[in-house]
C-alpha cells in the first residue's frame, strides 16, 4: 500500500474530479429536466388552446397562467446556478435547445403554429440565446461587483519593520 491509496485527494483523484464531464455535468442535467419541463408547459399550452373549445371564453387567464409557468420554469437553471455563470448558460441553452426540437416538432402536428406565434424554431432558439446570455452576463457582472465590494483593489502598504511611516 502506498501514501497515494491513503489519501483520498491525491492528484490524480483531483484531476480526475474536475474532467470537463463531471464539471458539466450538473449543468447537463438541470438541463436536460428544464428542457424536458418546457416542453411539457408547451405541448400542455397547445392542447389546451387548440383542443379544449370550453376554455376559449378564459383565453385570457389561461394564456397568463401558461406564460407564468414557462417563465417560472425557465428561472430554474437562473436560480440553480446564479453564482456560476458559465454553468447557467450551459444548462439554460441545453433547455432552450430541446424546447426549441419539440417546438419544431409541434410545428407539424399543429398546422400554422409557426405562422400563428410568428416564430420560426430558430428565431425561438435565438430569443433563449439572447435571454439567457444577458442573465449569465448579469449575473457574473454582479458577482464582479460583490467580488470587488469585499476585496481592496489596491493592496495595503505595508512598513518595514523599525521604519516609522508618514503617512495616515
Amino acid at each position: 500500500m502506498n501514501e497515494h491509496d491513503l489519501l483520498p485527494h491525491s492528484d490524480e483523484a483531483s484531476a480526475k474530479s474536475r474532467s470537463p464531464q463531471s464539471v458539466l455535468r450538473p449543468a447537463l442535467v438541470a438541463g436536460l429536466y428544464t428542457g424536458a419541463m418546457l416542453t411539457v408547459a408547451m405541448l400542455g399550452a397547445l392542447v389546451v388552446a387548440n383542443r379544449i373549445p370550453s376554455l376559449e371564453n378564459y383565453a385570457f387567464e389561461r394564456n397568463a397562467a401558461s406564460y407564468a409557468l414557462f417563465v417560472i420554469i425557465m428561472l430554474l437553471p437562473v436560480l440553480r446556478f446564479l453564482n456560476r455563470p458559465a454553468k447557467m448558460f450551459v444548462a439554460s441553452m441545453t433547455g432552450w435547445t430541446l424546447l426549441t426540437v419539440g417546438y419544431d416538432f409541434a410545428g407539424l402536428y399543429f398546422r400554422n403554429l409557426f405562422s400563428v406565434l410568428q416564430r420560426t424554431p430558430f428565431e425561438v432558439l435565438t430569443e433563449g440565446a439572447v435571454i439567457y446570455g444577458i442573465l449569465a452576463v448579469a449575473a457574473w457582472v454582479c458577482a464582479m461587483i460583490l467580488h470587488a465590494r469585499r476585496h481592496t483593489l489596491a493592496p495595503l502598504r505595508r512598513t518595514r519593520p523599525g521604519v516609522v511611516s508618514h503617512h495616515r
